[in-house]
């Protein structure tokens, strides 16, 4: 639903980051259906889910998967470059990056360097940053608060709930850390596979 943050917790291996891949449309959908913004995925090409997912999902990976030879600002507009559609929805690019960077804790020099130069942490920052620019309806997060300290898990929560328009987008975050929990709308607790 439009404007929730939900978080879903459950032990390793019982299904959350597939879940997350069945969401943001990388896994196929064999049973049931997901549908965002009135469209099923089982209705759409290959192709039509990369375009939803471009334009309309921002994704934090577990794995962060920022490219090391890019400087942590290029890495934070990269997938801007994939959407038309999200890149017109950001009016001053550099603004609202040095914004998010501020608030989520970030030096003002660490969106000159590359990522081997940050510590882990400032990375997660980064792939943040990323997946928040141009505003897409669907925010998907694969244990975004596993590096930060618990000062920097604080910014970050309190950034998505301020960054995140309660009336066009959603946010759906996997973790392990009871201490976020309640910090969200909903919690959806899966249970292994017996």
């Amino acid at each position: 639903m439009a404007g929730e943050k939900v978080v879903v917790v459950g032990p390793s291996g019982s299904g959350k980051s597939t879940l997350l891949n069945l969401l943001c449309g990388v896994l196929p959908v064999q049973d049931g259906s997901i549908r965002l913004l009135n469209q099923s995925y089982t209705d759409l090409s290959p192709l039509g889910l990369d375009k939803v997912r471009a334009d309309h999902i921002g994704i934090i990976f577990q794995s962060l998967n920022l490219i090391p030879y890019l400087s942590a600002f290029d890495n934070a507009v990269l997938g801007l470059s994939f959407s038309k559609s999200k890149k017109s929805r950001v009016k001053d690019l550099a603004e609202t990056i040095a914004s998010l960077a501020a608030n989520l804790g970030l030096p003002s020099d660490t969106l000159e360097r590359s990522p081997n130069e940050l510590s882990i942490g400032q990375q997660q920052r980064i792939a943040v940053i990323r997946a928040m620019l141009g505003y897409p309806a669907l925010i998907l997060a694969d244990e975004p608060t596993s590096a930060l300290d618990p000062v920097a898990t604080q910014q970050f929560i309190s950034e998505l709930n301020k960054s995140v328009d309660s009336s066009t987008q959603s946010v759906i975050v996997v973790s392990h850390d009871p201490e976020i929990i309640p910090l969200f709308d909903r919690v959806i607790e899966i249970e292994p596979a017996s």
